[in-house]
């Protein structure tokens, strides 16, 4: 994973969101992007009970 993304779920969560929310059209291109692992991403979020809604293109 990038050096840059928190590893905090709470603190990933809302940056996540807000990277997505003003940068990337998806997750997917997020991760192109910046090298990133979506599948390690989507699973810090899912211990914390979070998931990814690509329609919305954030995690809740």
């Amino acid at each position: 994973m990038n050096y840059k993304i928190p590893t905090d779920p709470n603190i990933l969560y809302s940056y996540m969101n807000m990277i997505l929310r003003d940068r990337y059209s998806s997750l997917e291109e997020f991760c192109a992007v910046n090298d990133a692992d979506a599948d390690k991403i989507k699973d810090i979020l899912k211990e914390a009970g979070y998931t990814y809604d690509p329609e919305l293109n954030q995690f809740r």
